[in-house]
This record gives C-alpha cells, sequence and structure tokens, in this order.
C-alpha cells in the first residue's frame, strides 16, 4: 500500500476495505469517534467490538490502552494473535460497553508502515454477520458495494486464517478463537 492507501484510511470519517495480515477487513482509523461508528453501523455490530490493530505497542497505549496489559503480552506479536485486553470508560467508543478490546501487531511489513502512517485502526472482517469472510476484494465489493470510501486489492486471501484471540484470566492463556497461530 502506498502513501495514497493511508491518506484515504486518514481521512476524517473514512471506513474502507484493505487486505489485512490475515483476511480482508473493513477498518477505520481507531481514534476517529465518527469513522468507529461508521464501521460498525456498516457492520451492524452492537456490543461486540472489532479488533485494534497497530504497528506498536506504543501506538496502542497512544490509544488509550494501558501498557502494562501490552507488555504482559508482547510476546505473542508481531503476528496473528489478538490479545484481549481491559479498557477503560474514554474507549468505550471503541469497545461498545464490553470494557475490554482485541488488539494485535500485524507481522506484515507492509501493513506495518502504513499503520505506521496511520495510527491504530479499529478493523473487523469484511463480510456481513454470519456470512463467510471475503478473501478477495470482490466479495467484500459485493458485501459493502458503495457503502464504504475505499477498496484496497491485496490479492487472493483465500490461503489465510483469521487471528487466533486469546484472553490471560489468572496467568493462564484462554483461547477465544482458534485461528492463524497455533498457541499451547
Amino acid at each position: 500500500m502506498s502513501d495514497n492507501h493511508s491518506d484515504q484510511i486518514r481521512k476524517p470519517g473514512a471506513v474502507g476495505v484493505i487486505a489485512t495480515d490475515t483476511v480482508y477487513g473493513l477498518v477505520a482509523c481507531a481514534a476517529d469517534q465518527a469513522a468507529v461508528a461508521r464501521l460498525y453501523q456498516l457492520k451492524r455490530r452492537e456490543a461486540k467490538p472489532g479488533t485494534i490493530i497497530a504497528a506498536s505497542i506504543d501506538q496502542l497505549e497512544q490509544l488509550g490502552i494501558k501498557r502494562r496489559y501490552l507488555t504482559a503480552v508482547e510476546q505473542f506479536w508481531p503476528g496473528a494473535v489478538s490479545v484481549v485486553v481491559p479498557c477503560g470508560p474514554e474507549l468505550e467508543y471503541l469497545h461498545q460497553g464490553a470494557r475490554s478490546l482485541a488488539v494485535r501487531i500485524p507481522d506484515d511489513q507492509p501493513l506495518r508502515q502504513i499503520l505506521e502512517q496511520t495510527g491504530p485502526l479499529l478493523t473487523s472482517s469484511a463480510n456481513h454477520p454470519g456470512e463467510p469472510t471475503s478473501t478477495t476484494i470482490d466479495q467484500a465489493k459485493a458485501y459493502f458495494g458503495d457503502q464504504v470510501d475505499y477498496y484496497h486489492d491485496g490479492g487472493d486471501l483465500s490461503n489465510r486464517q483469521p487471528s487466533t484471540i486469546i484472553r490471560i484470566v489468572d496467568d493462564a492463556i484462554e483461547i477465544l478463537r482458534q485461528g492463524a497461530a497455533i498457541i499451547k
């Protein structure tokens, strides 16, 4: 993705579809409350927050997630592991009352370069609830048409899986969704 892509992502209120390190995702700048609200409306999601992807722990901390939660799980990054961490009421527009968010630092250098320019992105798989995840840009367009501001074609992602989602409970790893990364 080029600088032009990051410019499109950073436009106020913008929501688009990009190839993430796992699957095609709807994305919005995580710090842009209007864009986040629009993404959740497009995704038809309430009380089921998306995932925050970022280039670094520093970016996640700047967004408002406490560093102590991030350093406790940094051994999983970069990689296809999303970790559910607690967060406060100041991020309610992101966590929708869940008081926690899944966060990930991708192991995909072109995507991380974009994230370095855009800051953290809220992402949710590019599909409607209960429908298959988009593995091509054409599938994403079939779901969202002209309701989003941009599409960035990253090729056929049918060989990729969604991220593994975990939560740490009392020093034990709880696997919430088994995905691309194998956690033991």
